[in-house]
C-alpha cells in the first residue's frame, strides 16, 4: 500500500510539474472557521429576525418557485445528474492534478452508474485507480493518500458497502485532523448512490446519512439536481474538510440545463426551493420531488407552503431555515432517512433549541418506516413518505 501511495504520489508531483510549465491555474484557497478543533469554511449571514403571520388558508396567486438553477433558463448545456457529477469531477482533476479517484470498477469500465466513464483513458490508471472489492482498505489508503497531500475521491459502489469502511470513516477520516493536533488535513470525498430504489432489496437500499451524522470532523451533503450535483462535487473536492456526498439512486438520470461557466456552490447552504408563508417544508434529497408534488395539490387547496431542500446534512444551515422558521412558524420535515436517529430527529432538536419561540405548532417529520426496505415493490412503496401524506401532514400542521 505504501508503495503504490508513493508511486501516485510521484505521479502526480510529475503532472503537477509540467502543468506549471503550461501555466496551469494556481489553487484557490478559501477561508476557514475552527470550531471545536475542526475546520469548517466561513458561512454568510446573521441570523435576523422577520416578521411573519399564522397559518392562514387562502388562494395562492403566482407563486413563484426560485431554484439556484434557473440561472441557466437559457444559456447553457444539458447533462443528467450521473453526467453533471463527471463533469464537475473531470473539471476539478484538470484544475489540480492531485486529485485521484479510488473504488471498484471506476476505472475503465467507468464506475457503477457510470459517473468515471471515460476518465480512465484521460488521466490514466494511477489517478482513476479500480481496487479490488476491499472498502475498508482502500478508503483506508484514500486516506493515507490525503495524509501524504492527495485529495482522494472514494466511491462506494452502493453506500451501503461503506459499512464495511465504517472503521476508516470514523476513526481516521473524521478525527485524524483532531488527534493529529492539525499537523494533516484530510481533504478526502466519498461519495456514492444510496437510497430506496426500485425494488433493489434491503442491503443495497441503505440511507446511511444516520449512520455518519455523528462522526467528528466530518461533513455531509445531498445533491438532488443536476446543478447542485456538479456544485457540491467541485465544493467537496476543494475542502480540507473530508466530505461525505450522498447521491441518490434514483435521480442519476434526471435532467437539467446548467450553466456554461465555472460555478462551486457552498457546501453548508441550503435552498429555497419554493417561498411561501403558510408552513416551511425541509428536505433533501429525492424527497424533494415528492414535496414539489404534494405542493402543487396544497396550492390548489389553499395553502403556501415553502419547501427548502436542506442540501447540507451536517451542519444545518441555520441561517436560512431560521429565517424561513420565523416568517412560517411552522415546520414539516420530510425525509427517506429512518425515523429512529435520522436527519429528521436532529434537525427536530436543531430546531426546537434555536427557535422555539417562533414555533406556533410541534414540528412533524415524515420519515421513512422503521423496517428493512422489501424487495416487494408495493411493500417498498409503503415504506417510504408519499406526497399524499405529506399533503396531509401540512393540513394538519395548519388547522
Amino acid at each position: 500500500m505504501a508503495s503504490s501511495l508513493q508511486v501516485i504520489g510521484a505521479a502526480c508531483a510529475a503532472f503537477s510539474s509540467s502543468s506549471a510549465k503550461q501555466g496551469t491555474p494556481s489553487l484557490v484557497s478559501f477561508p476557514v472557521r475552527r470550531h471545536g478543533g475542526i475546520r469548517f469554511s466561513r458561512s454568510n449571514g446573521v441570523v435576523s429576525p422577520i416578521a411573519g403571520s399564522g397559518c392562514r388558508r387562502s388562494v395562492v396567486a403566482n407563486a413563484t418557485k426560485v431554484d439556484a438553477s434557473a440561472t441557466a433558463t437559457k444559456t447553457g448545456h444539458e447533462l443528467l445528474l450521473f453526467e453533471a457529477l463527471r463533469e464537475g469531477l473531470e473539471e476539478e482533476m484538470d484544475r489540480d492534478p492531485r486529485v485521484c479517484v479510488f473504488g471498484e470498477d471506476v476505472g475503465h469500465y467507468g464506475g457503477s452508474y457510470k459517473v468515471t466513464k471515460g476518465l480512465a483513458q484521460k488521466y490514466g490508471d494511477l489517478r482513476v485507480l479500480d481496487t479490488p472489492i476491499a472498502e475498508n482498505s482502500f478508503t483506508g489508503m484514500a486516506v493515507g493518500a490525503a495524509m501524504t497531500g492527495l485529495r482522494p475521491i472514494v466511491e462506494g459502489m452502493n453506500m451501503g458497502f461503506l459499512l464495511l469502511a465504517f472503521n476508516q470513516i470514523s476513526n481516521n477520516c473524521g478525527m485524524l485532523h483532531y488527534t493529529s493536533g492539525g499537523q494533516f488535513t484530510i481533504p478526502t470525498v466519498i461519495r456514492g448512490p444510496g437510497g430506496v430504489g426500485r425494488q433493489l432489496g434491503a442491503e443495497h437500499s441503505q440511507r446511511l446519512e444516520s449512520y455518519f451524522q455523528s462522526i467528528p470532523g466530518i461533513q455531509m451533503v445531498a445533491c438532488s439536481t443536476p446543478y447542485n450535483a456538479k456544485g457540491l462535487m467541485k465544493a467537496a473536492i476543494r475542502s480540507e474538510n473530508p466530505v461525505i456526498l450522498f447521491e441518490h439512486v434514483l435521480l442519476y438520470n434526471l435532467k437539467e440545463r446548467i450553466p456554461d461557466e465555472e460555478y462551486v456552490l457552498s457546501l453548508e447552504e441550503a435552498e429555497t426551493v419554493r417561498p411561501g408563508q403558510h408552513v416551511t417544508i425541509l428536505t433533501y434529497s429525492r424527497m424533494r420531488y415528492h414535496v414539489m408534488q404534494a405542493a402543487k395539490t396544497l396550492v390548489n387547496k389553499g395553502y403556501d407552503p415553502e419547501v427548502i431542500d436542506i442540501r447540507s446534512l451536517k451542519p444545518f444551515d441555520l441561517y436560512t431555515i431560521g429565517n424561513s422558521v420565523k416568517k412560517t412558524h411552522r415546520v414539516l420535515i420530510v425525509e427517506e432517512c429512518m425515523r429512529t436517529g435520522g436527519i429528521g430527529a436532529s434537525l427536530t432538536a436543531s430546531i426546537n433549541e434555536n427557535f422555539h419561540d417562533y414555533l406556533d405548532a410541534p414540528i412533524m417529520c415524515l420519515s421513512s418506516q422503521d423496517v428493512p426496505t422489501p424487495y416487494a415493490g408495493t411493500l417498498e412503496e409503503w415504506t417510504v413518505v408519499q406526497p399524499a401524506q405529506i399533503v396531509t401532514a401540512v393540513e394538519q400542521l395548519c388547522k
